[in-house]
């Protein structure tokens, strides 16, 4: 077996299985936090053990998370070096700065909020696991500039045969960011939303704990009906947005597989869909096409 190859795969499977863990840890972390606010205002012990209960499994989910992403943060050199050294300049800046701010705010106040639990006050308790809730969004923002730069360069030259920084503004500013942001955290809220539900559904139906379960339900409910509303609406407009900058991309999404003049499932009024046979090169390809390399 090639060691290309073999480096997909191994990216493949440490991706899978990170991806599994993220969106789940920013969705349940904010209905977490909506249940430690409201101990914090009621005084309601069931509240209190909602947050808990729940909290557990975040935890549980967060420290997967970490593992996993740390590990695919190491992949990027050990499989990808080239890539790597072609990109590091501008590729690795977002992802310092989702390290140094991010996940160190995260992290720091996870640690407060599991292990000063029964030494802070309620309110104290709800304003460190919504540190941990925003910590998490922040570092979505920063992965995601990493990721929509490589779907549409802006800001960068090509120097010295690799890309480097040129205006980190634009980098931050860019339009694909924002557009993949929201589409993606509000998919995340899906997740955790479905995911206390999923559970308290299984507990009521063997009518356990039942107060407590449709308490946690009827969170989740709320969370997944505004979520799954927003969906299609910025789902749409992100799916607008994309054709524009990567037509292949549009043309897979919509299932045009041969190349094709003004193809009418896109939203352009003309388009040609190229589909190529290595699209996780895309980059690479803009580079080629718009620079002639």
């Amino acid at each position: 077996m090639e060691i290309l190859l073999l480096s997909r795969l191994q990216f493949a499977i440490t991706v899978i299985y990170h991806f599994l863990f993220v969106p789940l840890t920013i969705g349940l972390v904010i209905l977490v936090a909506i249940m430690e606010t409201k101990y914090a205002k009621t005084l309601d012990p069931m509240y209190d053990r909602m947050g808990r209960f729940w909290g557990k499994l975040f935890a549980i989910n967060f420290v997967l998370g970490i593992v996993t992403g740390i590990t695919m943060e190491f992949q990027f050199g050990t499989n990808w070096s080239e890539y790597s050294k072609y990109m590091g300049d501008i590729f690795g800046s977002p992802l310092a700065i989702e390290a140094l701010v991010a996940f160190f705010l995260e992290s720091t106040f996870i640690g407060i909020w599991l292990f000063g639990k029964d030494r802070l006050s309620p309110k104290m308790r709800a304003f460190a696991i919504w540190m941990v809730a925003l910590g998490t969004n922040i570092s979505a923002v920063w992965i995601i500039t990493a990721n929509g730069f490589m779907q549409n360069p802006v800001g960068y030259v090509l120097r010295n045969g690799r890309v480097e920084l040129e205006n980190f503004g634009a980098v931050l500013t860019n339009p694909y960011v924002w557009h993949m942001f929201f589409h993606t955290v509000i998919a995340c809220y899906i997740v955790g939303s479905f995911f206390v539900m999923g559970i308290s559904a299984y507990h009521l139906l063997r009518k356990n704990e039942v107060d407590f379960f449709k308490k946690s339900f009827k969170y989740g409910l709320i969370m997944a009906l505004v979520a799954t509303t927003l969906t299609p609406f910025i789902g749409h407009k992100n799916g607008t947005y994309v054709t524009s900058v990567q037509p292949a991309k549009g043309a897979a999404m919509e299932a045009i597989w041969e190349t094709e003049q003004g193809a009418p499932s896109i939203n352009q009024s003309v388009c040609m869909a190229y589909v190529f046979p290595h699209s996780n090169c895309l980059l690479y390809c803009r580079f080629v096409f718009c620079h002639g390399n």
